[in-house]
């Protein structure tokens, strides 16, 4: 490569304006290098000034604000053009909430400018314009690379002028990144990959990106964009549309800190209804309510737990209208009769509508369905009021419990296509190639504001394919899309939950099985019902726990052999109800993850940054899953704990150690955490049976331990308000003594009495998913603190 004086002059204007591949081209190899008689072209002049919330720094044409949000989180923003208005970012909190602004120190010098809150450090380099992240102690977190970090290259998109704009990083030797939403790579530690973020079935783009060193970067735009760490030492983070680099750079010192600023920024999760925790039966699909209505009276005879029936597509006369086809009879009156059951009941609802339906029509009319697509905008307010009013609003009155929002990237008409459509259309809110990624949020968004308006009484549960940044904050879980129904597909589920959970959003599930089965009737093929055991096992500590797929029968029966082994972890997901609740109330009230990849606990173990094939399930369970066919045991990390019992056997072994664990087909490995306390409710048979049940309070000795037992009303929002109660539970290890705090809080029909069980777990006691049936101690609870000692 040479480069002329004239070549080097004829590129001499601003940086910030060059296009990519010429400032690539300009760039030295590394960082203070330079090849023998050639000189890189420097940037143009830095300049920077104190703000009354941070710092503004000009360089060239390019403005760049940096602006302390909380002692904990920077925003960031560069652009060429600060005179054009802010473009809407829907998914942001209001600004006095997610950005309130903090106390912070200015100091400046010849070479940089320095910014300083009680946690953070941030420095901008005025010979090159690039930022250094820093804690408030000097330890290096993140820093934008020595050679033209920001750039921007100016392109005509949707007949509009825009940037494909891009910021380079330098991550350290030893870091491990995490999040971007949920991709079927199955890779969990994103070094070394590339990522791209643009919605499409089974493949869904949050640009929140998580560090094992503590922190995050939310990539705050909604185009189609790109995760590149191709070369290890620049990570690259790169859209194909914007009019300015804006990201905001997160400090929590652990991830669950770092997970808390991001729901802070964006909005905290409600409470689903308690019934939502329990199980769903589904299947592409169910043809009648008739048909729906027997199969949850077979599950309610054999004894089987169940809480939701699931009624997939094409129950409608036309898709887009609240119409059922001549299978369906008084739809109201047979909901009514799976309520009587305590049965609940999902239906499949599609952004995706008909031409020939009314819907269609009358958003067509109003010019407010996506451009050549069969999809109405969702970032129209209007469109997203009659979307309600003329199919979701009048399937919530018949008496339906749930929406199954399917096809939610969006895909653009029949026969499917998805791939990041928005990015060549323009839409409501603005040119598609800027919003591409937006469309599951606010579809969802406006379905539960509706929903919260016209029935504001019962809790929002929304299921839907897709998702993005903000969208934690609606009553929605998601679910991973179409997967195979093999080892290949199950296998790849669990990085891709687990890189999920560190997006920010807490409420994640496959379908049990796989969607498309290895052939057109598997059940009775003794392979597919392994496999099919496997996933239920792995399902069953899934935040949400649900079997569905393309096969012509679904239910836990269908299964031959494995029937047994299926109804007992149906049941143990049901003991362990009063668990996952309480779990989902740390989710609500302190942003908590219940489904947590090891690097969550032990951040500084490097034996946990690339372990993606186990996880903890809340504080207190081990999970790992077995992923491969024909096997009985498999490897397992157990990390740094005093000890970890086996919860099928309670043998305890010591922490920090890799080891054999035995997996016979009705076994998943789960291993209990030293200092536990888990509550297991009765055996019951739907999620709020026997609300006043004895609980069984296991204990695993070796560490202290603590535990928050949440009860509420189990659905409405009464909970926000105050309505619920918490029972504080503490186990002093040392003096093997148990204390049940005072209560805090109550709520109409809440119990007042109950009854505990301990359980002090030693081998052969207190073992797997039945009641014990010799407890070493029972504790009559009034509300009042007991201290028990238990022997």
């Amino acid at each position: 490569m040479h480069w002329n004086a004239n070549a080097i002059r004829s590129y001499s204007r601003s940086w910030a304006t060059m296009p990519i591949l010429i400032l690539l081209a300009l760039t030295p190899p590394l960082a203070g290098a330079q090849m023998p008689g050639q000189q890189a072209p420097g940037p143009p002049p830095v300049h920077a000034e104190q703000t009354s919330h941070g710092i503004h720094v000009t360089s060239g044409q390019e403005v760049l604000t940096i602006t302390a949000c909380t002692d904990s989180v920077i925003h960031v923003v560069a652009t060429l053009e600060p005179s054009m208005p802010t473009a809407p970012r829907p998914w942001m909190l209001d600004a006095q909430t997610s950005c309130p602004g903090a106390p912070f120190v200015y100091t400046q010098d010849a070479k940089a400018a320095i910014l300083k809150t009680a946690r953070l450090q941030v420095e901008v380099n005025l010979l090159r314009g690039n930022l250094t992240f820093q804690t408030i102690r000097g330890e290096s977190l993140l820093r934008e690379g020595d050679s033209v970090p920001r750039t921007y290259e100016p392109v005509e998109v949707n007949g509009e002028t825009t940037y494909h704009i891009a910021d380079r990083f330098s991550p350290s030797m030893e870091e491990a990144l995490y999040g971007l939403g949920q991709h079927q790579s199955g890779m969990f530690n994103y070094r070394g990959a590339t990522v791209e973020l643009g919605q499409d079935n089974t493949d869904i783009a949050i640009p929140l990106l998580i560090s094992s060193k503590g922190y995050g970067l939310m990539w705050n735009t909604a185009a189609h964009s790109y995760f590149d760490n191709r070369f290890p030492l620049e990570m690259k983070l790169t859209s194909m549309a914007g009019k300015s680099i804006d990201y905001y750079f997160l400090y929590g010192q652990e991830i669950d800190g770092v997970l808390h600023e991001y729901r802070t920024l964006t909005g905290h999760t409600p409470m689903l209804p308690k019934w939502a925790y329990g199980f769903f039966q589904s299947k592409d699909r169910y043809v009648s309510l008739d048909e729906i209505m027997a199969i949850a009276q077979r599950y309610r005879e054999q004894h089987i737990p169940l809480d939701a029936m699931v009624q997939d597509w094409f129950w409608w006369k036309t898709e887009g209208d609240p119409i059922f086809n001549a299978n369906y009879h008084d739809v109201a009156r047979d909901l009514k009769t799976l309520h009587q059951e305590n049965v609940h009941a999902m239906i499949s609802v599609w952004g995706l509508l008909d031409p020939a339906s009314d819907t269609y029509k009358i958003l067509d009319a109003k010019h407010l369905l996506v451009p050549k697509a069969h999809v109405y905008d969702a970032s129209n307010p209007e469109a997203r009021d009659i979307y309600w009013q003329h199919l979701t609003g009048q399937l919530l009155a018949q008496g339906w419990d749930a929406f199954w929002l399917d096809s939610a990237e969006p895909e653009e008409y029949w026969p499917h296509m998805g791939d990041a459509i928005l990015s060549t259309r323009q839409i409501s809110i603005g040119n598609g190639a800027e919003y591409t990624n937006v469309f599951p949020f606010l579809h969802t968004l406006g379905v539960q504001d509706h929903w919260k308006k016209q029935n504001p009484d019962k809790r929002v549960f929304l299921l839907t394919r897709s998702a993005f940044l903000g969208q934690q904050r609606v009553g929605a879980a998601v679910w991973s899309g179409d997967v195979y129904g093999t080892y290949w597909g199950l296998r790849h589920q669990i990085p891709a939950g687990l890189n999920f959970a560190l997006s920010g959003y807490p409420y994640w599930t496959t379908d049990i099985g796989g969607y498309w089965p290895p052939q057109g009737n598997p059940l009775a093929n003794p392979a597919y019902q392994e496999l099919y055991a496997r996933w239920f096992e792995y399902g069953t500590f899934c935040p949400i726990f649900r079997t569905h797929g393309h096969r012509p029968q679904n239910e836990i029966w269908s299964y031959g052999p494995v029937e047994p082994i299926l109804v007992n972890y149906d049941r143990l997901r049901y003991r362990l109800m009063p668990y996952i609740y309480s779990l989902a109330w740390r989710v609500t009230s302190n942003d908590y993850t219940i489904q947590r990849p090891l690097v969550m606990d032990w951040r500084t173990d490097p034996k946990t940054w690339n372990l993606g094939d186990e996880f903890m399930f809340g504080p207190s369970i081990l999970v790992s899953p077995v992923l491969h066919a024909n096997v009985n045991h498999r490897s397992v990390y157990l990390p740094a704990a005093t000890a970890w019992y086996d919860f099928w056997t309670g043998q305890a072994f010591n922490g920090q150690q890799e080891m054999e664990a035995k997996a016979p087909i009705e076994r998943i490995p789960l291993y209990v955490r030293a200092g536990s306390i888990l509550p297991m409710g009765p055996q019951i048979e739907y999620a709020d049976e026997d609300p006043a049940g004895p609980i069984e309070l296991r204990i695993y000795r070796g560490a202290e331990g603590t535990f928050d037992l949440y009860e509420d009303a189990d659905d409405g929002y009464q909970y926000e308000t105050g309505q619920h109660s918490i029972i504080p539970m503490r186990w002093d290890d040392h003096t093997s003594t148990l204390i049940l705090g005072n209560r805090q809080g109550s709520f109409p029909g809440m119990v007042k009495q109950r009854t505990f069980r301990v359980v002090l777990v030693a081998a052969g006691h207190g073992i797997g998913g039945a009641v014990t049936g010799t407890p070493n101690a029972e504790i009559h609870y009034e509300g009042k603190e007991i201290r028990s000692t238990i022997r």
